[in-house]
C-alpha cells in the first residue's frame, strides 16, 4: 500500500522527523487558507498523485506541472483552480494520467544541497537496510548505475536496531557535521522508528535537504508498507487512496484475491503465487499473452470464484481466460460448481479453458462435464496454454 506526500508529512509530525510546514487541501479556498496561514514568503503547490515525476508533468487541459512555488495566498489559489479536478500525466502515470483531488500547500525551502536516504527491508540480508548518497533530488537508479561509488549501504540489526554510531557513520559519510550530524542522528533515529513501528517494507526520503540557515530536513517522501501486516495499522489503513488504485485490484481485495492488471489479452485465474507465475511463463510460451495475475488462494469459495470472473471480465482487454487450478488444500469440486455458477452469472461468451488436478478432481470434471456450459477441458498446463492461444487466435 502507498500513501500520498501530505500523509507522509503527517507521518513525519507523529515520530518527530523534521520536515518543512505544510497541510493538505481540497479546493482553492481551502489552498488559499492554508497558504495564508503558514506566514512565509514562498508557498510550494504540489499535486497529490501516486506517482512521480509530477514537476515534469502535463494536465490534460494544457497546464504544464504539477509543483509550482508561488509567493502569495492569491496565486496559490490560482494555481489550484488550474490543477484540482485535472488529470496530470506523468511519465510514470502513462497516457492516461492520474486525476488530482488534493494539493500538499506547503513552505518552499531554501536549497544548499540535496542528499538521499531510505530504509528499506534487504531480502539478502533478511532485516533492514539503510541506503544512503550525496545525490539526492535525482534518482537513484540512475546514481546507482552511473556512480555507484556515491551510495552508502549498512545493514542494521533487527534486533538491536539503528545505532548512534550509525546514524553517525551516515552523516559524517553525507558530509554533514557539527550541528548537523547532531540534527542527522535524531532524523534517522526517528526515520527508523517510523519504518519499525508503521510495518513499512520501504521509507524514501528524496531529497533530505540542508538549508542555508542550518536546518536539515525531509521534503519529500514515499512509504510503502507490508500488505501483510496492516491488520494491525487502523491508522496507516485510513490512508488509502482506493481512487488512486487500479479498481479491479481494489474490488480483488475486497474479497481476498490478489489481482495484478497485465497488458495481454488472457486472462488467468489460478490458485496459488508460484503456479500463477508459470501459467503465465506457459501463456507467454504458446504464443500468447497474459492479461493479469489473479491468484485465488489456498481456499477458494464459489464466492470468490465468482467475483474473480467478473473482475477479469472488467478488462475489456480480454479475449479468452485460462483457469488453472491445483486442488492441494482445495477441493476441485468447490472451484468447478464455482466456475459453472460464475459463467452462468455473468453469461460468459468468451472461450474458457479449465485445467483442473489434485483434491477430489474427478467430482470437479463431472461437474463441468454436466453443467451444460461451453468449457474447454485440459489435462496438462501447456495443453491448456496451447487450447487457449489457439481459441483466442481463432475467434
Amino acid at each position: 500500500m502507498n500513501i500520498h506526500e501530505y500523509q507522509a508529512r503527517e507521518l513525519f509530525q507523529k515520530f518527530g522527523v523534521a520536515t518543512s510546514k505544510g497541510h493538505a487541501a481540497s479546493s482553492p479556498e481551502e489552498v488559499h487558507k492554508v497558504a495564508a496561514s503558514l506566514g512565509v514568503s514562498q508557498i510550494v503547490v504540489k499535486a497529490q498523485i501516486h506517482a512521480g515525476g509530477r514537476g515534469k508533468g502535463v494536465f490534460k487541459n494544457g497546464f504544464k506541472g504539477g509543483v509550482h512555488v508561488c509567493k502569495t495566498p492569491d496565486e496559490a489559489r490560482d494555481l489550484a483552480a488550474k490543477m484540482l479536478g485535472q488529470t496530470l500525466v506523468t511519465p510514470q502515470t502513462g497516457e492516461e494520467g492520474r486525476v488530482v483531488n488534493k494539493l500538499l500547500v506547503a513552505e518552499a525551502v531554501d536549497i544548499s544541497r540535496e542528499l538521499y536516504f531510505a530504509i528499506l527491508f534487504d531480502r539478502e540480508t533478511s532485516g533492514p537496510m539503510v541506503i544512503a548518497s550525496t545525490e539526492g533530488g535525482v534518482d537513484i537508479e540512475s546514481v546507482a548505475h552511473d556512480t555507484p561509488e556515491k551510495i552508502l549501504r549498512i545493514a542494521i540489526d533487527p534486533l538491536l536496531g539503528i545505532q548512534g554510531y550509525q546514524t553517525r557513520k551516515i552523516a559524517a559519510a553525507l558530509g554533514l557535521r557539527g550541528p548537523l550530524m547532531t540534527q542527522a542522528s535524531k532524523l534517522f533515529t526517528s526515520l527508523y522508528r517510523a519504518f519499525i513501528e508503521s510495518d513499512c517494507s520501504q521509507v524514501e526520503v528524496n531529497p533530505l535537504v540542508v538549508t542555508p540557515d542550518g536546518r536539515l530536513l525531509a521534503l519529500d517522501a514515499k512509504f510503502n508498507f507490508d500488505d501483510n501486516a496492516l491488520y494491525r495499522q487502523p491508522a496507516i489503513v485510513a490512508m488509502r487512496d482506493k481512487a488512486e488504485e487500479d479498481p479491479r485490484e481494489v474490488a480483488a481485495s475486497e474479497y481476498s484475491l490478489n489481482y495484478i492488471g497485465l497488458d495481454g489479452n488472457i486472462a488467468c485465474l489460478v490458485n496459488g503465487a508460484g503456479l500463477a507465475m508459470a501459467t503465465m511463463d506457459i501463456i507467454q510460451h504458446a504464443g500468447g499473452k497474459p492479461a493479469n495475475f489473479l491468484d485465488v488462494g489456498g481456499g477458494a469459495t464459489k464466492e470468490q470464484v465468482v467475483a474473480a470472473f467478473k473482475i477479469i471480465l472488467s478488462d475489456k482487454a480480454v479475449r479468452g481466460i485460462l483457469v488453472n487450478i491445483f486442488g492441494g488444500i482445495m477441493d476441485c469440486d468447490v472451484i468447478a460448481k464455482g466456475i459453472v455458477e460464475a459463467v452462468k452469472e455473468v453469461g460468459l461468451h468468451l472461450p474458457l479453458v479449465v485445467r483442473l488436478e489434485g483434491n477430489n478432481v474427478e467430482a470437479g470434471k463431472k461437474t463441468l462435464a454436466g453443467s451444460g456450459v461451453s468449457i474447454i477441458g485440459a489435462t496438462s498446463l501447456a495443453e491448456a496454454a496451447d487450447k487457449i492461444v489457439a481459441a483466442v487466435h481463432t475467434k
